[in-house]
């Protein structure tokens, strides 16, 4: 990426020359290059939210930013650009969005995320630290900002204004008023769940700003719910890609013997998780990790894993991720250990199950999604 302070080499995570997806697009050099024309005083403490591959912070190393993120592979892409670029280890500091925020704010640059929730969860929490001398930036692709985008920032900042668009790109220019009367905090966000949905049936749901389907259940788990595995006794099982957690919670609740392992490479779905499990009292272990799928956990170690892959990496759409958690299931399952996958019917899914497992069952099918199993044979 060629930047007002060089070219910087960088990559998305994990690292595969294969992906030909760049680290970074045209708004995060439309804002890099706005800093450096306007002159912009980079001083105090700057704070970068969304930065979605660390592009940002490690073109602005030098002055020792502070970066925010809900995404767990956004921060090893970020540490690794970093070490890439020669940048001291410590100069930029990694927090997440579970951290608490600075207490100062003098520069504040957002990547407009994809979930406006999360925009505003981020907003609230940012805007005590915010006063009348902090510049104020935002960027995004012109497909990811709207009226609602704007709307957040003048309602919790400041009055807002935007840039004209370059290469598909857009500044979102804010003047923070600090006197302004900000709407409390809505996240995270509890909801009921409805009936017709085996163990979780009425039960509490916690969700964290930018999880998905926050504020309802989406069709996909409902359908997954309805035919999730029996209970089994002592089984080690995984919820892959956890989000809020009830898929877990409800093997959980339906087998109180099983040690439950919720995993996703978002802090606000694992925090979302810890809270859908404790508010329902789940009975047994569980373990809540966030972290790049099933990296980490021993070959071998496995009894059950459920997944729900997503199928979009920010804008783009992809099968690497469900790709990759598949074949960590494979590794992390005991010979005879089982993965459920539900997904739209259009994705193919039982392909690249046969593939890696050399089977693939299908347990239940609608005219939308399919619930596939596939079991690790002991000659793997």
């Amino acid at each position: 990426m060629t930047t007002p302070w060089g070219e910087l080499a960088l990559t998305r995570f994990p690292e595969d020359p294969r992906d030909r997806l760049r680290a970074w697009d045209a708004s995060d050099e439309y804002l890099l290059r706005h800093l450096a024309a306007e002159r912009v005083a980079l001083s105090g403490t700057v704070v970068v939210v969304g930065d979605r591959w660390g592009a940002l912070v490690t073109a602005l190393a030098a002055h020792r930013p502070v970066q925010i993120t809900d995404s767990f592979l956004s921060q090893e892409a970020t540490r690794a650009n970093l070490a890439r670029a020669g940048v001291e280890p410590g100069t930029v500091r990694l927090l997440t969005t579970q951290d608490p925020p600075p207490d100062r704010i003098d520069v504040l640059l957002v990547r407009v995320p994809k979930s406006l929730a999360l925009l505003e969860d981020q907003l609230l929490r940012l805007a005590p630290a915010v006063h009348a001398g902090t510049v104020v930036v935002g960027t995004g692709m012109v497909k990811e900002i709207h009226t609602s985008t704007l709307q957040l920032f003048e309602r919790i900042l400041g009055p807002t204004r935007t840039s004209l668009a370059e290469k598909k790109a857009r500044l979102i220019l804010c003047t923070p008023e600090p006197s302004l009367e900000r709407p409390a905090n809505p996240w995270p966000y509890g909801y009921a769940l409805p009936d017709g949905v085996g163990a979780v049936s009425g039960r509490t749901v916690v969700n964290h700003a930018g999880v998905f389907c926050a504020d309802r259940l989406d069709i996909g788990t409902r359908f997954f719910l309805q035919h999730l595995p029996a209970g089994r006794g002592a089984q080690r099982i995984v919820d892959l890609g956890c989000g809020n957690g009830v898929v877990g919670t409800a093997v959980a609740l339906g087998n109180p013997e099983a040690e439950v392992l919720f995993v996703d490479e978002s802090f606000q779905a694992v925090a979302s998780a810890e809270g859908t499990y404790k508010a329902n009292g789940a009975p047994g272990r569980a373990e809540f990790r966030v972290g790049d799928g099933l990296t980490g956990v021993p070959d071998g170690s496995v009894d059950v894993v459920l997944n729900n892959p997503p199928f979009h990496s920010h804008q783009a759409t992809t099968d690497a991720t469900a790709w990759r958690m598949f074949a960590g299931a494979r590794r992390a399952l005991r010979p005879g250990g089982e993965l459920w996958v539900v997904g739209n019917r259009h994705l193919g899914y039982h392909v690249k199950l046969r593939k890696l497992f050399g089977n693939s069952q299908l347990v239940a099918s609608d005219p939308k999604f399919v619930v596939l199993k596939a079991v690790k044979r002991s000659s793997d």
